[in-house]
């Protein structure tokens, strides 16, 4: 490889999106096959870096439900990554705090389909509540709000 050829390859590295270079993350969503903010949200994952499995289900409740995520703290669509599952349309930052902190919980939820979170339309109107959820019962416990 001459001098040229080098300094090319190196800028073109440099000008990459951080998550280019890193592994990318796999992800599985599961979402009710009429849904397109799901759609959405999953566009966005991957401009995120992400890499995202999309799986139409007309068993989002129960899937949730298996997972931990109680019904009252549902999401519009189920994604499992890492181990972890993550209800709803919660931002991508959170889900990198998630897989790098990996605390001992069953995953993240945010409720509901508020406006402006990703995938959805409209302004955000204020914090976002995510809620960590285990399998043990125990009630969701606020894990971040963004």
């Amino acid at each position: 490889m001459n001098r040229m050829s080098r300094i090319a390859a190196i800028l073109a590295a440099l000008a990459l999106p951080l998550p280019a270079l890193a592994d990318p993350i796999a992800a599985t969503l599961y979402k009710s096959p009429q849904c397109s903010c799901c759609e959405g949200y999953a566009a966005y994952l991957r401009d995120s870096g992400l890499t995202v499995d999309v799986k139409p289900s007309n068993d989002l409740a129960q899937i949730s439900a298996e997972a931990g995520v109680p019904v009252e703290m549902q999401g519009c669509h189920t994604m499992f990554v890492d181990g972890y599952v993550v209800d709803g349309h919660i931002p991508v930052g959170v889900i990198r705090k998630l897989l790098s902190e990996r605390p001992k919980i069953a995953g993240i939820t945010l409720p509901g389909m508020p406006m402006g979170s990703p995938g959805m339309v409209g302004e955000k109107t204020g914090p976002f509540t995510i809620y960590a959820v285990t399998k043990d019962g125990a009630a969701p416990t606020v894990y971040v709000e963004e």
